[in-house]
């Protein structure tokens, strides 16, 4: 199987409450968020995965 490296701005933003929210611009609806910046970096790549498989 052939992997593709594929490379995506990611904004993150710390909310009101604290809690980091990472997005990717160029992909609609793609966010999550974390604890912790490392937190948010960890699932915002699942995040990647998960809507570019989706589409």
């Amino acid at each position: 199987m052939e992997h593709k490296i594929l490379n995506f701005k990611v904004l993150i933003e710390q909310d009101e409450d604290g809690i980091y929210v990472a997005k990717v611009p160029d992909i609609s609806g793609c966010y999550t968020q974390g604890k912790t910046v490392e937190q948010a970096m960890g699932r915002i790549k699942e995040a990647i995965q998960v809507c570019i498989e989706s589409n």
